[in-house]
């Protein structure tokens, strides 16, 4: 018998490849190199993304630069390993696994010149992503020389990022992730003016100039006395309303973790206001929009930096967390080697996390903010019922005025618009005139089916009356959504089908259009859908003409003097 030890071994080309791709958004590289000059205590970082020329061949190129400490050769070494971290116990230190900058491995080159302690250090490595695939660790050359002044920095410079695709940075969408996914965006000046003051120059691809941005994420300002916000808005001033509440505190069962939270309930013409990605009715957005669902909601941070969004906590009916623009943040939170989740926390932290959220959730929707919304969509959607109101009085009035009528038998007819008016017209008439039409009704509903159940005489009883069903239509088209089984006759206001055109009921049964002019002075012209292989012949009334021809019914203008 032998044994032997096994000492696990790292495929370092594997495992770089890994990391490097682990970061889906290739926007990642810009939060990376933000939280590096942040925790080099920068005050002012650059960000240019430009296409040059070079051998012919159009390359990305993005320019990084910041005024913080630099770096110096141990520095150096850490920024280009893979796990080795120089600020892992710093609790005031972004960067931590040692994975960030490995996002820029996927690039044809990448070119780093730091200036730390008056010794400049500059390094090259060449063809990092190429080098990986071919099992090749790619390495880096270093030069270093005495500064001639005293200002520290770091400039890094990145060519082919990404295989050259270029759609992700333009400037709009470059903007909107600083403010968003970046520390230079973070929620954590809203805390007792808590952070560094820092200024960032940034410029992505297609824009013509470059563009500063002061530190800190967008909240408006919080809304005017809601009487007044009605009073300006009407049926919209929910849209406008904005109130921001600012929480702290530490877990239950967790008394040493403390947490910032900050929840921002905001109309969606408030977030119009200040936030042009978001896509909206008549308005064309840049590239890279997105929807108030998409954005909005509860998001957890660490570093003040959003990491997730968890809406499915502060969710009932399904659409409440679109309300909200809220951040909570906390510094245990354990987060995956992308930065992309927070799902290496412990469950029992998160747990309490999850349960905070809800107390303070709970607390604004039992709270005034949430009630004095309440009241102002409450108020707009009464007043919006009393316009619709007034307004479809108005329409009505209109409808009046311009209205068909004519008289019978003492009794003023409107022309119908809609089924139900052919209904009306036909009940009218049969009590006025009950010879009229050769059927009796015993049966009207419009729920489901046909709308008419009668008999085709009016002596015989209903038990021993063969019954048929009768539809109507304001116009008799093509479409005919019924059967023509046990169809006695239609009766329409007027008809799109000629004489011979072909009507299909919802079986295929086809029926020919059959007009037939009158006999005589005392005749009416005939409508009948004929099938030669069925008994019965449905007759189709056409109201316009037939009272027209039957009792000299002529439907015109309601004159200005009318009184019905």
């Amino acid at each position: 018998m032998s044994s032997f030890v096994i000492t696990p071994k790292v495929d370092e080309t594997q495992e770089f490849i890994e990391i490097a791709n682990d970061f889906s958004n290739p926007l990642d590289l810009v939060r990376e190199a933000i939280s590096n000059a942040y925790d080099a205590k920068a005050t002012e970082i650059i960000i240019i993304f430009e296409v040059v020329q070079e051998y012919g061949e159009s390359i990305l190129k993005i320019s990084i630069i910041d005024d913080g400490s630099g770096m110096n050769q141990e520095g150096l070494q850490s920024f280009f390993d893979l796990g080795n971290s120089l600020r892992r116990n710093d609790p005031e230190a972004i960067g931590e696994k040692g994975h960030g900058t490995k996002v820029y491995f996927n690039s044809k080159k990448i070119e780093v010149i730091t200036n730390n302690s008056g010794v400049i250090h500059h390094a090259i490595m060449d063809e990092p992503f190429r080098k990986l695939y071919n099992r090749e660790i790619p390495t880096v050359v270093v030069t270093a020389s005495n500064a001639d002044g005293t200002n520290s920095g770091t400039r890094i410079i990145i060519y082919g990022y990404n295989n050259n695709r270029r759609e992700k940075f333009t400037h709009e969408i470059l903007r909107d992730y600083i403010l968003w996914s970046t520390k230079h965006g973070s929620v954590e000046r809203q805390f007792e003016d808590q952070g560094q003051e820092v200024k960032l120059v940034f410029k992505g691809l297609g824009a013509k100039k470059e563009e500063i941005l002061v530190n800190g994420h967008y909240f408006p300002e919080n809304s005017d006395d809601i009487n007044k916000l009605f009073e300006t808005h009407i049926t919209k001033a929910p849209d406008y309303f904005c109130k921001k509440i600012v929480k702290s505190g530490h877990l239950k069962n967790f008394p040493e973790i403390n947490y910032q939270a900050i929840f921002a309930i905001e109309g969606k013409y408030v977030k119009y206001n200040y936030n042009n990605m978001l896509r909206r009715p008549g308005y064309s957005p840049p590239s890279g929009s997105y929807t108030i669902q998409e954005r909005y909601g509860l998001w957890l941070c660490k570093d003040f930096i959003p990491i997730q969004r968890k809406n499915e906590w502060i969710t009932f009916k399904g659409s409440e967390y679109t309300k909200f623009h809220a951040f909570f943040n906390c510094q245990n939170l354990k987060l995956t080697a992308n930065r992309g989740s927070i799902e290496n926390t412990p469950s029992e932290v998160l747990q309490d996390i999850h349960l905070e959220v809800r107390k303070i959730y709970d607390e604004i929707i039992k709270g005034d903010d949430w009630t004095a919304m309440e009241w102002l969509e409450d108020e707009a959607a009464a007043y919006q019922t009393t316009e619709k109101e007034r307004s479809n009085f108005q329409w009505r009035i209109k409808k009046v005025n311009r209205s068909n009528v004519a008289t019978y038998n003492g009794v003023t007819l409107v022309e119908p618009e809609r089924e139900s008016g052919v209904y009306s017209i036909f009940i009218h008439l049969s009590i006025l005139n009950d010879k009229l039409f050769p059927f009796q009704v015993i049966d009207y509903d419009t729920h489901q089916g046909i709308d008419v159940i009668v008999k085709g005489d009016k002596n015989t009883p209903i038990s021993s009356s063969k019954l048929f069903y009768i539809e109507f239509k304001r116009t008799l088209e093509r479409g005919f959504n019924h059967s023509f089984e046990n169809l006695h006759s239609l009766i329409c206001w007027e008809t799109e089908i000629k004489h011979y055109d072909i009507l299909s009921d919802i079986n295929g049964e086809e029926r020919k259009m059959q007009i037939i002019a009158p006999s005589d002075g005392s005749d009416y012209t005939r409508y009948f859908l004929d099938n030669p292989k069925k008994a019965h012949k449905i007759e189709v009334y056409v109201l316009k003409q037939y009272l027209k021809e039957k009792l000299n019914i002529d439907f015109k203008p309601r004159t200005a003097d009318a009184i019905v």
